[in-house]
């Protein structure tokens, strides 16, 4: 396991990203699944640096781990900010035009479909929301 302890600011993705893509190719990572991991890294990291926090601003812990039984990449977001549960939201009408389509969602739709699971609890006041991504 590897960690990661960051201020949740988006300046801070490119670091983050470096972080997540050094261990991935330490896992002999396809680039297809690096790049799909590489968009739902930015788009969480992207959520908790502009919701999750008022002004004062918090940090976000990036949790690494890998089960070599099923060659499976565990990545979770840890934050004390608000309480949020992305996936309790209903997915997108992506059968609607952009314009006639409630805004949000987007994003997270995008890493339900390309990451093999997702989970969400609150624990401690902290939200934990983990991605897991078959390489």
């Amino acid at each position: 396991m590897k960690e990661l302890t960051l201020d949740a600011k988006i300046e801070n993705i490119p670091s983050l990203t470096a972080f997540v893509d050094e261990w991935l190719e330490g896992l002999e990572c396809p680039i297809k699944a690096q790049m799909q991991i590489d968009v739902a890294v930015d788009e969480i990291f992207s959520n908790i640096a502009q919701y999750a926090y008022g002004p004062e601003g918090g940090t976000a812990v990036i949790r690494l781990e890998f089960d070599a039984a099923d060659r499976t990449a565990m990545i979770s977001f840890i934050d004390s900010g608000v309480s949020y549960d992305p996936l309790s939201k209903a997915d997108p009408d992506v059968t609607l035009s952009a314009e006639e389509r409630e805004i949000g969602g987007l994003g997270i739709f995008l890493v339900k479909k390309t990451m093999d699971a997702m989970e969400y609890r609150r624990e401690d006041d902290r939200n934990m929301l983990t991605i897991h991504k078959r390489i």
